[in-house]
């Protein structure tokens, strides 16, 4: 085995394909949400595969995916997708995180994955805890806040068919977006509010799950991706620097504990001088319409792949799919696809 690709993708309201129990597609000319107004599930049926068929994945973790794992599993069934697949699905309600993994190219074992599932204590004892409802002072008054997190992260190990193995976290961090209008004081404290969530949320999956994680002996050697919609990009924005705090950053690894730090894939796809120059403008994997400003569009970079430095050289070449191989931007070649790029490395596993 020499390299497989790993992708994550937040794909924006999968669930609203699906419909009935046992699950079905809802009609092809049903109008359901998306990245445009007025997909069609036909349309974004179309798209979302044909992405994923163009990418051509090993493996794919889903944000914003369906709400149970036998939604997922008809979406990787459908005749649009190339290839066979397993899936899985950490139910958290609507929008769950789910993962699909390729199984006709001999890449992986048989079975090529185990799910636990992170709302079990027999399955994910440690992560459990870690998500369950939580307090923390997040206002620096004394007094703790009562924090959750909305959606369970997903957990799952995956085995290449050379008997090498690795685990997955895919997660859906606290929105920052306010998607109403307020009168300014009030915008104010409702995005500094979403901050202290996703900064509570970041600094508990740290010190309660990946610290652990990276130290017990038990986990410490197999090798971890940490992917998802995280909702921060580095450094401040105005409102974390009124808190003097970054999810992301937080969620990476403190400077004084070096060997517990993730990288990050893209970042390190960055050329030279950008790395040197802490250079991120060219990376962005969301774009949306400012109501705020005039509807001018916004880049963020929120979707990341972070990886443990346990084995090394084992994550290269992160992109962002912005552009096809063929040269036409993704949003043009796929517009009912997703406001969410896709984000993939290769996995060495040599």
């Amino acid at each position: 085995m020499a390299q497989i690709k790993f992708g994550v993708w937040n794909i924006e309201w999968m669930n609203d394909l699906f419909t009935g129990d046992p699950p079905v597609f809802k009609p092809d000319d049903s109008k359901v949400r998306g990245p445009k107004s007025g997909n069609t599930v036909f349309e974004r049926r179309v798209d979302i595969a044909g992405v994923i068929n163009e990418i051509d994945l090993a493996a794919l973790v889903i944000v914003e995916g369906p709400n149970r794992p036998e939604e997922l599993q008809l979406f990787f069934d459908s005749v649009e997708i190339a290839g066979d697949w397993i899936c899985a699905v950490q139910r958290s309600g609507a929008q769950s995180v789910g993962i699909a993994v390729r199984v006709d190219r001999g890449e992986f074992a048989n079975p090529p994955m185990t799910h636990f599932d992170s709302s079990l204590s027999n399955e994910a004892p440690i992560l459990k805890e870690a998500t369950d409802p939580f307090q923390m002072d997040t206002d620096n008054d004394g007094l703790d806040e009562i924090h959750k997190f909305e959606r369970r992260p997903l957990y799952a190990e995956l085995t290449l068919s050379d008997g090498t193995k690795f685990r997955v976290l895919g997660v859906h961090m606290k929105s920052k977006g306010i998607f109403n209008a307020l009168e300014w004081s009030a915008w104010w404290e409702r995005a500094e509010g979403n901050r202290k969530k996703l900064l509570a949320q970041s600094f508990q999956l740290r010190e309660s799950f990946l610290n652990p994680y990276l130290s017990n002996a038990e986990t410490m050697d197999i090798p971890l991706i940490v992917c998802g919609d995280i909702n921060d990009g580095p450094g401040f924005d105005a409102s974390e620097m009124r808190l003097r705090a970054s999810g992301i950053e937080r969620l990476m690894g403190s400077i004084w504990r070096p060997d517990l730090c993730f990288g990050n894939a893209l970042y390190d796809a960055l050329d030279f001088d950008d790395r040197e120059n802490m250079d991120f403008s060219q990376l962005y994997t969301a774009s949306f319409k400012d109501p705020l400003f005039a509807n001018v569009y916004q880049r963020v970079w929120i979707d990341h792949i972070l990886y443990s430095r346990n084995r090394a050289g084992w994550i290269e070449d992160g992109m962002i799919w912005v552009e096809m191989e063929d040269g036409q931007k993704i949003y043009r070649k796929y517009p009912s696809a997703s406001d969410h790029f896709p984000v993939t490395c290769n996995i060495d596993t040599s």
